[in-house]
């Protein structure tokens, strides 16, 4: 960002914002009922679609994977910005009672993707609408595979940054429904975490169960290491630079007389910097490894998914996006986080790439004081909060 001075927001993007939401909450509830997941979302790729027809942009979509990318030129040299809003939904069910839920068995939207392409495809048409007004160019990415599936890192893959051209700066907004409606909050720096899967087999030897000294029990040794990990966590891991070690599934034996020979663990690594990030994995394969030799166990560690890496966010491009938003909304509105979030987002890969940043959108739902978070199967927003997404994604292209 060349220029850190006051921000001149266009006073009228809120006002047209409010007169795009009623067709962004359309979009959003068409999305909502028949969710897609993973990297293929041919109805959602298709609603996109004819979001975006007319507006005049230059389209193409992904060979790869259902991806949709946008492109607007405007009226004057400029920088290039690139404005991003993943698409799928979750493998899990939907208990909202909401008119327009689910109508696809065992899958939600649960973390407002729906919302973010509502609100990224009205950010289009208003930016179209100001075409005369845009210095530069501004790129559209409609994203596909944020929940595991590294879609923005397929999407890079398949040349989104040499297609349109060298990308200046880059921007999403993520909602949440915790956050107070309306409310705007980021940070300069990391802002969430990395996000690794790790398999152990642990494996001994099987045998009856009333003779436990015959055989090599792997069940009380895939206890063992659950412990250890976590105490590898606290003292081997810097405290002000953490990682979160979790183990969320023991799978072992098909009856209770029988001592199975493998036990297996499942669990994630979560931390906030790419050091602790190291210091983790190499510290889990190294505790199951040498606890299962301790008990004359052996035991493999693999990756099950490439993991995502801590989303840092540009300190300039932070920094301008809450300067924005207060301009935008007023700065009583805003809030710079204090610490990091532990989830993740595969918007790292495009963050390692480009200067850019990463801002919630709080959407909490009227009336309700503990609101369901994100990834919950009662989570609600309040789709007004989404007026305001709009406005700032345009603001932020037009700064």
């Amino acid at each position: 960002m060349q220029d850190m001075a006051t921000p001149q927001v266009d006073s009228a993007l809120l006002v047209d914002a409010q007169r795009e939401l009623d067709r962004a909450v359309v979009l959003r509830r068409r999305l909502h009922v028949h969710p897609e997941l993973g990297l293929e979302l041919p109805r959602t790729q298709q609603a996109v679609l004819d979001a975006l027809d007319g507006l005049g942009l230059d389209i193409s979509v992904g060979t790869a994977t259902s991806s949709v990318t946008a492109v607007l030129e405007g009226a004057r040299p400029g920088p290039t910005t690139l404005l991003r809003g993943d698409m799928d939904a979750l493998p899990m069910p939907e208990d909202t009672g909401l008119p327009f839920a689910s109508e696809v068995d065992g899958v939600m939207h649960a973390c407002g993707h729906d919302a973010h392409v509502a609100m990224l495809a009205g950010a289009a048409r208003m930016l179209a609408a100001r075409r005369h007004t845009v210095a530069g160019r501004v790129v559209f990415m409609f994203q596909p595979g944020e929940e595991g599936f590294a879609g923005a890192r397929h999407m890079l893959d398949e040349g989104l940054l040499d297609r349109t051209g060298p990308v200046d700066r880059a921007f999403a907004i993520h909602i949440t429904p915790i956050f107070p409606s309306g409310m705007v909050a980021t940070r300069a720096g990391t802002l969430m975490a990395s996000a690794d899967e790790f398999i152990a087999t642990v494996t001994g030897r099987g045998g009856h169960a009333s003779m436990p000294h015959d055989a090599i029990d792997p069940v009380p040794v895939a206890c063992e290491i659950v412990t250890a990990l976590q105490s590898m966590a606290t003292r081997r891991l810097p405290a002000f630079d953490p990682a979160v070690v979790t183990v969320a599934s023991i799978r072992a034996g098909t009856t209770s007389n029988v001592i199975p020979e493998r036990a297996v663990l499942e669990g994630t690594v979560r931390a906030v910097s790419e050091s602790s990030r190291a210091l983790a994995l190499d510290g889990v394969r190294r505790v199951v490894e040498h606890v299962a030799a301790a008990h004359l166990c052996s035991a493999e560690v693999s990756a099950r998914l490439e993991g995502y890496p801590v989303t840092v966010n540009n300190d300039a491009v932070a920094e301008r996006a809450l300067q924005v938003a207060g301009a935008l909304i007023g700065p009583e509105h805003t809030l710079r986080m204090p610490t990091p979030v532990m989830g993740a987002e595969d918007w790292s890969f495009v963050l390692q790439r480009v200067p850019g940043a990463m801002a919630f959108l709080g959407a909490a739902p009227v009336g309700i004081d503990r609101p369901a978070p994100n990834h919950s199967n009662r989570m609600l927003i309040d789709e007004s909060a989404m007026a305001t997404g709009m406005a700032l994604y345009a603001a932020m292209a037009l700064d």
